[in-house]
């Protein structure tokens, strides 16, 4: 539970952060404060993202891989490997 409120802690630090990026914008604030600020966005969606997955593995892809369904292993591995090519 703990690790499940760390996540929600860090999108919702994002989402104040993007809503104050956007009035910078909206506001014709200077590019480099936004771009900072911006940047500072995607890194609490990052670090949000890692724990997502952390928990992932360490919860539903760990359970599958105990068992014994071979196609949803093969389907939770191909899922893992999907989401690291999208996170580059």
């Amino acid at each position: 539970m703990e690790r499940d409120k760390e996540i929600l802690v860090g999108f919702k630090k994002a989402k104040s952060h993007l809503e104050k990026v956007l009035k910078m914008v909206e506001d014709k604030e200077y590019c480099i404060d936004i771009l900072q600020q911006n940047l500072a966005v995607v890194g609490l969606l990052k670090s949000a993202n890692q724990k997502l997955l952390e928990r992932h593995i360490n919860s539903c892809f760990t359970n599958v891989m105990k068992g014994t369904n071979e196609k949803r292993k093969k389907e939770m591995i191909e899922e893992i490997l999907t989401i690291n090519k999208l996170s580059k």
